[in-house]
């Protein structure tokens, strides 16, 4: 199988569960802003949980699909269409005839995600199949997609292959068939406040800056990107001044320079030299991959128990609906 880009979208790229154990090389680990999105694209396609899909953010690409090929696409809703005929998002799609998938706009958050089953046949590099898009690393070339590149498919799974067979012999004329179920994957739009805990510099910061943070809400700004959201609100201050030594910094570090704090994501650095005043939930790392630049956001301060329990209670849903969507996948 193959995929055949008509048009690449705003920034479209490869992208997975992230370059791991390199960091201390001064790697960075990249991978996908929406992990929770990922792994619900791979499930529905029967792929390994951790296995890269496209990544599409704001506008999505033009795509020349191949009969007996399924997809998934999870995320932001970006109206995808299949000859003019609107495709479900959240469940298994298999593609009938050749036809060209077309994605919009976001409706509701940024990014988009596309597995298609036996996954993208690309080279791995450092372990990941994740586009680091400066360093010109990982992915499809190490870059963006654009019109005329031909992504070759991997091997589908024997569900899947099971399950494409079966939907082709019921499809008739249309361009593509799916399930009647679908999996609730829309927790990532959620617009309640992202849920932090307190970072290892917390007690630098004056008691009026951490009341602030999670009281006001927060714009991220134009100067944001994949390495991380500068965001403009109040501004925080130290009880004094400091200095410190650069240490190891993770995805949700929110790291303040000069009063203002930026929450550091898929792409951030290794290292930081900055304050850190919290760490974002890990549960609420996908949602925050959905809000896009001039999105206000606000922030709830929870125990690190907390954290762990609500981490501990996606990962059961996400191993629950693995076993129940492997079942689904052999009965059609």
């Amino acid at each position: 199988m193959k995929i055949e880009v008509m048009d690449g979208g705003l920034l479209t790229t490869l992208q997975d569960m992230g370059r791991i154990g390199y960091q201390k090389f001064g790697v960075l680990a990249n991978g996908a802003m929406d992990t929770f999105s990922l792994r619900l694209a791979n499930l529905l396609t029967g792929n390994a949980l951790g296995e890269a899909a496209l990544e599409m953010p704001l506008r999505g690409p033009v795509l020349r699909l191949q009969p007996g090929t399924v997809f998934a696409i999870t995320g932001a809703d970006m109206m995808p269409t299949m000859d003019g005929v609107p495709v479900p998002m959240f469940r298994p799609v298999c593609v009938v005839r050749d036809a060209e998938l077309r994605f919009g706009g976001c409706r509701r958050g940024c990014r988009s995600y596309m597995a298609v089953a036996g996954g993208f046949d690309v080279p791995l590099v450092m372990g990941s199949k994740s586009t680091y898009l400066r360093a010109g690393l990982g992915g499809w070339q190490g870059r963006a997609l654009q019109a005329g590149d031909v992504l070759p498919a991997g091997t589908m799974s024997g569900a899947a292959r099971d399950f494409s067979r079966r939907m082709q012999s019921r499809a008739g004329e249309a361009a593509f068939m799916t399930v009647p179920w679908f999996v609730r994957g829309g927790v990532v739009l959620d617009t309640a406040p992202l849920r932090v805990t307190r970072g290892l510099q917390y007690d630098w910061f004056t008691t009026e800056s951490c009341e602030a943070f999670c009281r006001e809400p927060f714009q991220i700004t134009m100067q944001s990107d994949r390495m991380g959201y500068r965001l403009l609100g109040p501004h925080l201050e130290l009880k004094k001044p400091r200095e410190m030594v650069s240490e190891p910094v993770a995805f949700g570090t929110v790291q303040v320079a000069d009063g203002n704090p930026i929450l550091l994501l898929a792409d951030r650095q290794t290292t930081g030299g900055y304050p850190k005043i919290f760490q974002l939930a890990q549960a609420d790392l996908p949602r925050v991959g959905q809000c896009p630049v001039g999105h206000k956001i606000r922030f709830e301060l929870i125990s690190l128990c907390a954290a762990e329990d609500l981490y501990r209670r996606q990962q059961e849903y996400i191993n629950e609906l693995a076993v129940s969507i492997r079942l689904k996948l052999c009965e059609g």
